[in-house]
């Protein structure tokens, strides 16, 4: 069977423009989700518990860096107005890096890296500085919000022990 050359390169163009296509779109949806995470910071610093909670779907949940699960946009918006009255009333949160991976056209995750200062531990809690925040997030009417997020303490990475620490010796017993 011959192959005509100009369907071939015909095709072979179309589908480098789906390629580009489908690179553009995604680099926009990229851009799109990093500037919801620069929004994210911009509410936490403002302590706009209403902004910070429109960056989640109006049924999306939000899981803290100590384990409290709050369910719903406008839990979460009660629960920041709370935690902003004090605790987190001088806080500030640097977003440090955002990977993003796109698993369906309206369907993300990322991972966010942060930082934060001023906030004041409560006590009988330990003193979070740095964490990775991982959400699920979706595209509805065009524009991408938070569906789960689930914030987690970070801490450097170290080599896994390799066997169990070495024992003492007991102390000698005599009769």
């Amino acid at each position: 069977m011959k192959t005509n050359p100009a369907v071939t390169t015909l095709l072979a163009f179309l589908f480098a423009l789906l390629q580009i296509s489908f690179a553009t779109t995604v680099s926009k949806d990229e851009e799109e989700i990093r500037n919801l995470e620069t929004q994210q910071q911009e509410a936490w610093n403002k302590h706009d518990a209403k902004a910070y909670a429109g960056l989640f779907t109006q049924n999306g949940d939000c899981v803290n860096v100590v384990g409290w699960w709050w369910k719903g946009r406008a839990e979460i918006e009660q629960k920041l107005t709370a935690a902003y009255a004090f605790v987190f009333r001088e806080s500030v949160l640097t977003i440090t890096n955002v990977d993003v991976r796109l698993l369906t056209p309206t369907v993300a995750i990322a991972h966010v890296r942060w930082t934060m200062t001023g906030a004041r531990t409560p006590q009988g809690y330990a003193k979070v500085q740095q964490g990775i925040q991982t959400q699920t997030l979706i595209k509805s009417d065009g524009k991408w919000l938070i569906a789960a997020f689930q914030n987690t303490t970070a801490i450097p990475e170290a080599p896994f022990p390799q066997g169990p620490p070495a024992s003492t010796p007991s102390p000698a017993v005599s009769p």
